[in-house]
């Protein structure tokens, strides 16, 4: 059996000597960890617009040979509870399936995305669905403080406020599994070992501005509190380590805002909401056609929120494995 390579010593001039070191592996594509987070992070990107366009397809074929329709798609002018599961839900799905493609090449546990299934629907989520409600709670009541906004009366009476209630919730629940995931879940989890933690929320909050920006009514406040709203929560997933509180206090919200008090939702009006109410006053105190998220108490109270939850949860648990850049 011949002996194994053996690097030696290599003596430099003065005595000094140094051991050779293997050549360097890294590439524009890979760093000393393995691929770079930009390359994983279009990579999902792909992946997740490869999935779009399969289904899009199967729909279309199924349009147009089997029943004889065309297939169209349109920006929703009001909300409702199947519309926002079939938008969300097929975010969720569409960024679930990337994300455990992802999961697959980088050899890492899909719950390492941040939504660990052991913690699902737990104690994070019911705290935050709870503190989600009263935060927007607070909000509508700095308002009628200031006669900006009160309750009119019931909008829906009997069996239809049992079956809209369960419908909402169901619909607000996916709500906030989707947009979290798409925003704070791989997309967040890649983007910070690449660049660190805080610079991706920004990225990513801007781009959670960007989304909603489509939104019939909404308006340059609007998308700013929204990324109040992406910072905040971001502040939640560093301190929480996952996104069921950021999912429960997301879902808390909107179903808040939309079912409960029946007030409009990012220039969204309500449907089959629980309350009427009214509006009055400058759009700095309303918020106009955008509903209470362009007032101005919304990022005060998201700050509170903020403020208040530092507190509570002073160490951050949030630990993406080792920096890959």
């Amino acid at each position: 059996m011949s002996e194994p390579a053996i690097n030696l010593p290599q003596e430099l001039p003065g005595g000094q000597s140094t051991v050779p070191q293997p050549p360097s592996s890294a590439s524009i594509f890979r760093g000393p960890n393995g691929i770079r987070a930009g390359w994983r992070a279009l990579t999902f990107l792909a992946i997740v617009v490869g999935l779009v366009a399969v289904v899009n397809l199967v729909l279309w074929l199924v349009m147009h040979f089997v029943l004889h329709r065309p297939l169209q798609f349109g920006t929703a002018s009001a909300l409702s509870p199947v519309a926002a599961v079939l938008s969300d839900g097929g975010i969720l799905l569409f960024t679930s399936l990337a994300a455990l493609i992802m999961s697959r090449i980088e050899h890492r546990k899909w719950g390492q995305y941040g939504l660990p299934l052991r913690f699902a629907f737990r104690k994070d989520f019911c705290i935050g669905t709870l503190v989600g409600f009263l935060a927007i709670s607070t909000s509508l009541l700095a308002i009628f403080a200031l006669n900006g906004f009160h309750l009119t009366g019931l909008a829906i009476h009997g069996k239809t406020i049992l079956t809209a209630t369960a419908a909402w919730t169901t619909a607000f629940v996916i709500v906030g599994l989707g947009e979290e995931f798409a925003f704070r879940g791989y997309l967040q989890f890649t983007l910070t070992t690449g660049m660190g933690f805080w610079p991706s929320a920004v990225v990513m909050s801007l781009l959670f501005a960007l989304a909603h920006a489509a939104n019939p009514g909404e308006t340059k406040f609007g998308l700013f509190s929204v990324v109040c709203f992406g910072m905040l929560f971001c502040l939640i997933l560093l301190r929480t380590g996952n996104l069921w509180w950021v999912v429960g206090f997301h879902a808390g919200w909107d179903w808040g805002q939309t079912f409960f008090y029946g007030v409009a939702d990012s220039g969204l009006p309500a449907y089959h909401n629980l309350f009427n109410s009214a509006f009055s006053g400058p759009v700095w105190l309303t918020g106009g056609s955008v509903g209470p998220e362009a007032s101005i108490f919304t990022p005060l109270t998201l700050l509170l929120v903020a403020i208040i939850f530092t507190r509570f949860y002073r160490e951050s648990r949030y630990a993406p494995l080792g920096k890959q850049t």
